[in-house]
């Protein structure tokens, strides 16, 4: 049943006008510029960091399958930073916050789950790259031919596009309290739904059915290629094969704990226990802390990545000599 102070809405005569409102981290005062400035100062070597590795991968001209799904990491990175951080910095350089659009909110959200779900994909992908690496290493040129990278990253890209759909749809056809205060600095799924004005559990039934497809079900995917790993890791009598095999693992080991653990803190519970002031943090790691990590984890610990970069860099040198 709604709640009292409800506002029952027509979607077509008063979406395109009705406003939300980003409290983001209005209760630090204080802080305000000094979160602003690390705010930013994290976006910007985030998209330098990201727009580097894509741009190293993209000028090799031979790619092997792992730098082919890097790329494509990279590039979700770069959108998902610029989908979140442009409100997250203004709503620090309000002082009430700031203000977004029905549409916009609901544009936001879209693109966030979509490419929060193509990430979660991706990395699915990347660890059956690296159950064919490990376990089928004669075969790997065979079984990971461009074709099938290809196909597996349109497959990533567009797969969570449905999804995210409609679960925005559902969500924004809710109804929403009179304040439309978003507690949060973008519009989450779980600061939006706080909105709802309902007492019932229905409004969770997308998101619930979301986090299934996008994040159990290519987490199954990653744990079945692992535990495949592991088994063929102690057929190994070499300590130094196997070290140099799990070696290969490591980077895709370390984004994928990142990725899942700050998506299943969030997602995966009821809405009785959510908690704004929580949930800022979590988030705030979630959307600007990983991404920046990524190309830190990857440029350390894969020495194509930092032969490719040192390669990059040559030329542009060479280039501004000439």
């Amino acid at each position: 049943m709604p709640c009292e102070g409800c506002t029952e809405r027509d979607n077509v005569s008063t979406g395109a006008t009705m406003e939300f409102l980003l409290l983001g981290f209005s209760e630090l005062l204080r802080l305000r510029v000094l979160l602003f400035l690390i705010f930013l100062i994290v976006h910007l070597v985030t998209l330098a960091g990201n727009m580097m590795i894509f741009m190293a991968v993209v000028m090799e001209p031979s790619r092997p399958p792992m730098l082919f799904f890097l790329c494509q990491l990279s590039a979700i990175e770069l959108c998902y930073t610029l989908v979140i951080a442009p409100k997250a910095l203004l709503s620090l350089a309000a002082v009430d916050g700031s203000r977004i659009s029905f549409l916009g909110c609901a544009a936001q959200m879209h693109l966030f789950v979509a490419l929060g779900g193509a990430e979660c994909f991706l990395l699915a992908a990347m660890a059956y790259d690296r159950y064919v690496a490990v376990c089928q290493p004669r075969r790997y040129a065979a079984l990971m031919g461009p074709g099938l990278c290809l196909r597996l990253g349109l497959a990533c890209g567009l797969g969570a596009l449905p999804v995210a759909l409609g679960l925005t749809v559902a969500v924004f056809r809710l109804p929403f309290c009179r304040s439309r205060r978003i507690n949060h600095f973008f519009c989450d799924v779980p600061a939006v739904l706080h909105l709802a004005c309902t007492q019932s559990y229905s409004p969770e039934l997308p998101l619930l059915a979301a986090c299934v497809l996008l994040l159990l079900l290519p987490f199954l995917l990653i744990l079945a290629s692992y535990v495949c790993i592991a088994v063929a890791l102690l057929r190994i009598t070499s300590p130094v094969r196997r070290g140099k095999a799990f070696s290969t693992c490591i980077s895709h080991l370390a984004i994928t704990l990142l990725h899942y653990g700050c998506a299943t803190f969030i997602y995966i519970r009821p809405k009785s226990s959510y908690s704004p002031a929580r949930d800022k943090v979590v988030s705030l790691v979630y959307t600007n802390i990983t991404p920046l990590m990524y190309p830190l984890i990857y440029s350390l610990r894969n020495k194509e990545i930092r032969g490719m970069l040192r390669k990059m860099l040559r030329r542009k040198k060479i280039a501004q000599v000439n």
